[in-house]
């Protein structure tokens, strides 16, 4: 297994140069800067001082892939489809990894077209400058909206197992939400967020990879020992219900890579469009065997009680999950630094004109410790995961996805747009955009009921009374 690195060529027989961003500095002096810079590298060593490039196997290849696709949105399947009824979820599901698989393949397939290697390249080569700072921005607001959602799982699962270890009282201190997430921001996330590099944190993905897995096992486990004490929910099986935008978001969530695309692409064995295809429909069957196995367990365990986070519907004596709440709060934690490392350096590379060398440390610090705290202060606004996944996956995630991929294939190949080679391409951008316009209208009509997020409460089955165990009121009392 390697480290893919974004600054190889994707093309075999013409290697052109990294295609570079033209600027002029208030002095009038022209900057170049290389769009396929790697975020994440182990030292300021450039290729030229490596021997040999490293490859990665197909089977490598296609775990790398896996990797980059499973992450945080896998807890939230459950409640996806819980949002879009069972089995019209599945179709969905299904669907929703078909139009991912060909959007990955036709990206690639641009970057040949335009002789560019990233993802930055290719949206620049088809629509110019506009295009790149579209592109800018949701990459930009993807890793902020992702770090919003780190800080509410945070919050989720480090205050039930301190409540647990402690055995204080919901409503102490320890069991407030706002001052873990602030707690936690001071002491792990945003000193891990100076950091200038992060290439050890980056390994992390492996352990959350590990963490699905493991998960995945504990809830077939669970799905014996607990369904049992779960009361039925009324339609829990209807073939469809009314928040299919948003279940359509959260899984677009869920299968989101397309920001490594290219980076997976150059570090592929004798990488050509037919290997890369390839690796393509195995890794998304793959991730998607996943991705429903969890979800249909998770569904069939709690129905329509189903949570954003599926660990919020266990209960708190639930020491199995508990160990699985702790490991899954640390790997979040880790990979926060990461998502912040990634949205400065499109801040810094958009707002900033010298790009030739480190920023001050006066400018690295003011632009980390901004991100952390919009992060911060807008996750502490709401508890429920369910609703944030929904918001990144139908702002960012299916623009990114769907829509410029699409759309920069259009620009890029010749013929009519409603010919053969094109027309699954303008479906794909054509789908993108409904969903993301009405995915967006009706989440933000629907987003101050919340009925179906249980805001820190255990949940009702769990209680040995029916004294209502609150984790959001501690604050009110802090003056």
């Amino acid at each position: 297994m390697t480290n893919a690195n974004e600054k190889s060529y994707i093309l075999q027989d013409v290697k052109p140069p990294p295609p570079t961003i033209q600027q002029t500095s208030p002095e009038g002096e022209t900057v170049f800067v290389d769009d396929t810079k790697q975020l994440v590298s182990p030292d300021n060593k450039t290729d030229e001082n490596n021997a040999e490039e490293e490859v990665s196997s197909m089977p490598y290849a296609s775990f790398n892939y896996i990797n980059s696709i499973i992450g945080s949105g896998v807890i939230a399947m459950p409640y996806a489809l819980s949002m879009s009824g069972f089995w019209l979820g599945i179709i969905l599901l299904i669907l929703v990894a078909i139009i991912t698989d060909y959007s990955l393949i036709i990206m690639v397939k641009g970057g040949h077209l335009s002789q560019t290697n990233s993802y930055q390249g290719l949206v620049e080569a088809a629509f110019g400058r506009p295009g790149f700072y579209i592109l800018s921005f949701l990459q930009c607001v993807y890793p902020v909206i992702g770090m919003i959602s780190y800080n509410v799982i945070i919050s989720d699962t480090i205050t039930k197992i301190l409540v647990r270890i402690t055995k204080l009282p919901q409503t102490s201190i320890l069991g407030n939400r706002k001052f873990v997430v602030i707690l936690s921001t001071l002491l792990i996330t945003l000193p891990l967020s100076l950091l200038r590099k992060m290439s050890k944190l980056a390994k992390i993905s492996f352990i959350s990879l590990i963490f699905i897995l493991f998960i995945l096992i504990v809830l077939l486990i669970r799905a014996g020992t607990l369904g049992p004490k779960i009361p039925p929910t009324e339609n829990a099986w209807e073939f469809a219900n009314a928040g299919v935008m948003q279940a359509i978001g959260i899984m677009s969530f869920a299968f989101m890579c397309h920001h490594n695309a290219f980076l997976l692409y150059s570090s592929l064995e004798n990488p050509t469009q037919a290997r890369w295809n390839k690796v393509t429909h195995a890794s998304i069957i793959a991730s998607f065997i996943l991705l429903v196995i969890l979800g249909v367990t998770g569904y069939a365990t709690f129905t329509g009680l189903s949570q954003g986070d599926v660990l919020e519907n266990f209960c708190l004596d639930d020491d199995l999950i508990n160990v699985i709440r702790l490991f899954f709060a640390l790997t979040v934690m880790l990979t926060f630094p990461i998502e912040c490392f990634v949205c400065r350096e499109v801040i810094e590379n958009v707002f900033f004109i010298n790009y030739t060398k480190p920023q001050s440390f006066k400018v690295h610090y003011i632009t980390t410790v901004s991100i952390v705290a919009v992060t911060v202060v807008i996750s502490m606004a709401t508890d429920c995961l369910g609703i944030v996944l929904e918001l990144n996956g139908i702002l960012t995630a299916v623009p990114l996805a769907y829509i410029l991929p699409g759309l920069s294939y259009l620009k890029l190949e010749d013929g009519s747009i409603f010919s053969t080679k094109k027309l699954p391409a303008l479906l794909t951008a054509f789908f993108g955009i409904i969903v993301a316009m009405c995915g967006l209208i009706t989440t933000i009509l629907r987003f101050p009921e919340s009925e179906q997020c249980s805001h820190g409460a255990e949940m009702e089955y769990c209680r040995k009374d029916n004294a209502s165990l609150s984790f959001d009121s501690t604050l009110q009392s802090i003056p």
